[in-house]
């Protein structure tokens, strides 16, 4: 019985480690409020515009980890949802899916360089280049 209690606590350990928090970072000079239904918006295009007016344009991860988190935290839908949601209104005319880079550090350096643009990136990835703007 200790040994199954080990085993249950290690599995328990390695999954807490698994899951980051996910930080929606944005330009420094940024003053935006943002919340989860807001950022949810952005990244789905039913909103082109930050609070104060300005324009924002969302900058998407193709991959990894804080994809994964973001998708299911934030966004609520699965890689296929997502993909069907954006293929129905590319299709149609009414949107365009957010652009997409590979890596953290180049929606990191993006971000850093554009007061329009907004991303997610994992919580350790943060640095002093960018704002905080919510965390998940």
């Amino acid at each position: 019985m200790r040994y199954v209690n080990s085993i249950l606590l290690l599995a328990i350990s390695l999954i807490a480690l698994n899951v980051q928090a996910i930080t929606v970072i944005v330009h420094p000079s940024n003053v935006n409020a943002l919340n989860k239904k807001t950022v949810k918006k952005i990244f789905l295009g039913k909103s082109k515009k930050f609070l104060d007016g300005s324009q924002v344009i969302p900058v998407d991860l193709t991959k990894g980890e804080a994809r994964t988190q973001f998708l299911s935290t934030v966004i609520g839908k699965s890689e296929s949802q997502l993909k069907a949601y954006w293929s129905k209104l590319i299709f149609t005319g009414k949107g365009q899916a957010p652009r997409k880079v590979d890596t953290e550090a180049e929606v990191i350096k993006l971000v850093s360089q554009n007061p329009n643009l907004i991303g997610y990136i994992s919580d350790s990835a943060v640095d002093d280049s960018v704002k905080i703007a919510i965390k998940f």
